[in-house]
């Protein structure tokens, strides 16, 4: 299993960024997929997830109605939509992919494999 993210950039407040990551080694459409985010200091944060078939999501409430999640099962791509980004925004995002298949909404830290990649979102 591979994954790997892009988009990150630092961007003022206010502003947008479209993350992107990439997977291979298994069968991307049988399993749901998730962000997560690490910010200087802090814990890894779950963020939002996506079913596997892309009709379905779940947000953690410091990102609801800011951020979107998508996936292209076509392109083996899971996108994340960030607009309105806040200082409190600034971490490194990791995408995952779920251990097992079917759907479980919330938190999904200890049920995804995490990139040890990331892409780095800096708003300032």
């Amino acid at each position: 299993v591979q994954l790997v993210e892009s988009g990150g950039e630092l961007v003022q407040p206010g502003g947008s960024l479209r993350l992107s990551c990439t997977a291979s080694g298994f069968t991307f459409g049988a399993y749901a997929m998730s962000w997560a985010r690490q910010a200087p200091g802090r814990a890894l944060e779950w963020i939002a997830s996506i079913n596997g078939g892309g009709g379905t999501t779940s947000y953690a409430d410091s990102v609801k109605g800011r951020f979107t999640i998508s996936r292209d099962n076509a392109r083996d791509t899971v996108y994340l939509q960030l607009n309105n980004l806040k200082s409190e925004d600034t971490a490194i995002y990791y995408c995952g992919k779920k251990r097992t298949m079917g759907w479980q909404p919330g938190p999904a830290l200890f049920q995804h494999d995490y990139s040890n990649q990331g892409t780095q979102v800096t708003v300032s």
